[in-house]
């Protein structure tokens, strides 16, 4: 006789199919976690391992903040202010977070190129994680994985997360600040709304006002979603301003209120003032170009003047993004995450007011919606590789408005429209693949038949019957390969590549691009990783970087010598790359290398002069400090010639201190100082005071004066 379970013949009690769902639901919460778990180690390891490979093939990256973070291994001062030399002339034209984190890597492990892009890496791991917790707390773990592998494989990405740029530690933290945000959104916890604030504090002392570009969509999600009261709410915003204000305030307080003769100079100021820093150079004359109303300082990063960010990223307007300096950086979903907040609203248009999606939305598609208009219609300088800044919010959209359509995949306007939109991602994608026809061909038809294929697949699945779920692996696939084989390939190629100079760019190069920047930078010829053939620069006498910030190989090869015969980069490997290029390397921004006989002289009794040397332009300083294994150079002008504006006067000081050197003449006014040099009557002065009183002697190729003797 067989045995009979009597559970099935006793009819199922309310109370007892709660028990069964509960039972069900912890079954595929476990397993969830399971996979969760599995796929995010996956995800970490890939994403370190493709940032981590051959990090030193680019040596010293940008040879500008690499001079400041050997300066403050070797200094405590130097590190506090972010100054460019050991002996604290100047201040680099950033606040100094980002080089705290490379600098204690530096003092730690040794300065190397290694131990000074590695912490870069662990950046970009970690804004990855963050990401994919933000998002999986209200979406699942698909979407938290879906975004956090987007935003790996955003090419600009790849390329800041290698590099030595503040904008990898931006990035990181309002990530960060997302995150702490999506916490404080669930309880109205005052710990973690605080916590949002202080973290943005803190990024804005790695890029100053950037980082505050997310806070409208920060506090208006908090105000409108958290789940307690009015009153409540605008007070916990209000103590988390108040935290910002004091994480980002407390640096710039020191620096305002110590006497000038107790720090460096500011860089990016020509009055030496931190508050011309932040509000000029480093504020409104990046939105309106020249000095802003009210503001002062230059174009801040390379170049000043209105519309200096056209020379960079293109005419201003709503499609700057899309063009051919920015397109292929961080736009191939821009399309869908604009169209993934669009629907995504419109869903949630009548959700009670604490509905978390849409304040996930408000959160991520403000943080687009301003960070994007600002850099489509800013005048002033907007560098390609800002657009990082982009990447987790366009992943997070992407990734929600994923997840909202396969809730509703069962309806005919749902397919509609993802089939819409990943036709018109393959498409974009097509488009930014031709503007480098001869680069992976195949890649074009690739992703033109998986977007046909997909777009089909999308709309024709309920025709197919009880094929439908066999049909369901392969249009995944195809709708993957149409919307990220682009932005994989160009990632791939980015961190294959070396990159250097002041103006990194993603991607394999694009002909016009080069041209119209190559011409710019005196030659560099390259935005792309491939190396590019520097010429006879209009405005410096070396190939490879033209005016400060100008445009520059990504590769950093074949460049000329500002300081004497022609030089090509070398590749370095591993930790000693920064050794292998203090002889005769170039040095980073702009290629610039110098002779092992000039930096050998540079390095005889060193010991004996608070500076080894004094030239002009804060380039060629860091150049000549990299090659020296960081003595300390007098970059007068600083970047952009707007700080160290030392008088005659002062400078005759130094020199009869004994506190300087050499002085070393840096061509038709150097790289690095900017257009103001050429004129400025304080350089000249110097310049012809040092000409008059001292012998002119060559030393590898270079103008020097001994201002010892």
């Amino acid at each position: 006789m067989n045995s009979i379970d009597i559970t099935d013949s006793v009819p199922a009690t309310p109370a007892r199919s709660l028990r069964h769902r509960a039972a069900r639901s912890s079954r595929a919460e476990v397993s969830e976690a399971r996979w969760a778990r599995a796929g995010l180690i996956a995800l970490l390891l890939l994403t370190a391992t493709a940032y981590a490979w051959d990090l030193s093939a680019s040596g010293y990256a940008n040879s500008f903040y690499a001079a400041a973070v050997q300066a403050g291994t070797e200094s405590w001062k130097a590190f506090f202010f972010g100054s460019l030399d050991s002996s604290s002339f100047i201040t680099v034209d950033k606040p100094p977070a980002s080089l705290w984190v490379m600098a204690l890597s530096g003092r730690i492990f040794g300065f190397s190129s290694f131990s000074m892009l590695a912490p870069q890496v662990l950046e970009g791991v970690a804004a990855v994680a963050l990401l994919y917790g933000a998002v999986k707390r209200w979406f699942g773990a698909g979407a938290g994985l879906a975004a956090g592998a987007m935003l790996a494989l955003t090419p600009v990405a790849a390329l800041m997360f290698r590099f030595n740029n503040p904008d990898a530690l931006l990035v990181a933290l309002l990530v960060a600040a997302a995150y702490c945000l999506t916490r404080a959104i669930e309880r109205a916890g005052t710990r973690w709304i605080v916590a949002t604030g202080a973290i943005i504090g803190f990024a804005f002392l790695a890029k100053m006002g950037q980082a505050f570009l997310v806070v409208p969509a920060f506090a208006l999600a908090y105000a409108l979603a958290a789940p307690t009261t009015l009153r409540r709410r605008l007070a916990q915003l209000l103590a988390g301003l108040g935290a910002m204000l004091l994480a980002a305030g407390w640096w710039v307080a020191i620096v305002a209120l110590l006497p000038a003769s107790a720090r460096p100079f500011i860089d990016g100021s020509p009055d030496n003032n931190i508050f011309n820093l932040i509000f000029g150079y480093n504020g409104l004359s990046r939105i309106f170009g020249g000095s802003g109303p009210g503001g002062g300082g230059g174009g801040g990063g390379g170049g000043g003047g209105g519309g200096g960010g056209t020379n960079f990223s293109g005419a201003t307007g709503p499609l700057r993004l899309f063009n051919d300096l920015l397109g292929g950086q961080a736009s191939w979903l821009l399309p869908a995450a604009l169209v993934a907040l669009a629907v995504g609203l419109w869903l949630r248009r009548a959700a009670p007011r604490t509905d978390r999606t849409r304040a996930a939305l408000i959160v991520w598609g403000g943080w687009l919606l301003v960070t994007a208009a600002v850099f489509s219609f800013s005048t002033g300088v907007i560098h390609t590789y800002y657009t990082v800044a982009l990447a987790p919010a366009i992943a997070a959209l992407v990734a929600i408005g994923a997840t909202l359509l396969w809730r509703h995949r069962a309806e005919l306007w749902a397919r509609a429209c993802a089939a819409a939109t990943v036709a018109g991602t393959g498409a974009w994608s097509y488009a930014l693949l031709e503007r480098t026809p001869d680069w992976q061909p195949g890649l074009r038809t690739l992703v033109l038949t998986t977007t046909v294929v997909g777009t089909v697949g999308l709309l024709g699945a309920p025709a197919l019957g009880r094929f439908a779920r066999r049909a369901f692996v392969p249009t995944a696939a195809c709708v993957a390969v149409a919307c990220l084989a682009g932005p994989l390939a160009y990632t791939a190629q980015t961190v294959s590549s070396a990159h250097s100079g002041s103006l990194p760019s993603a991607g394999p190069t694009l002909a016009q691009t080069a041209g119209r920047l190559g011409g710019f930078a005196g030659g560099a010829g390259a935005t792309g990783g491939g190396p590019g053939a520097a010429g006879r620069g209009a405005l410096g006498r070396g190939g490879g970087s033209g005016p400060p910030g100008a445009p520059s190989s990504n590769a950093g090869a074949g460049t000329s010598s500002l300081f004497g015969g022609a030089s090509t980069a070398p590749r370095s490997r591993g930790g000693a790359a920064g050794n292998a290029l203090a002889r005769g390397g170039a040095a980073g921004a702009g290629g610039i290398s110098v002779s092992s006989a000039l930096a050998s002289a540079l390095e005889t009794n060193a010991g004996h002069y608070r500076w080894v040397a004094a030239t002009t332009g804060s380039t060629n300083a860091a150049s000549l400090e990299l090659a020296t294994g960081g003595k300390p150079v007098m970059a007068i002008g600083g970047f952009n010639n707007n700080g160290g504006l030392l008088t005659l006067a002062q400078f005759e000081h130094y020199v009869g201190q004994g506190a300087i050197h050499y002085y070393i003449v840096s061509g038709n006014g150097g790289i690095g100082a900017g257009p103001g040099q050429a004129g400025g009557s304080s350089t000249s002065s110097i310049t012809s005071w040092v000409e008059s009183h001292y012998s002119a002697q060559t030393i590898g190729g270079s103008t020097v004066y001994d201002l010892a003797r």
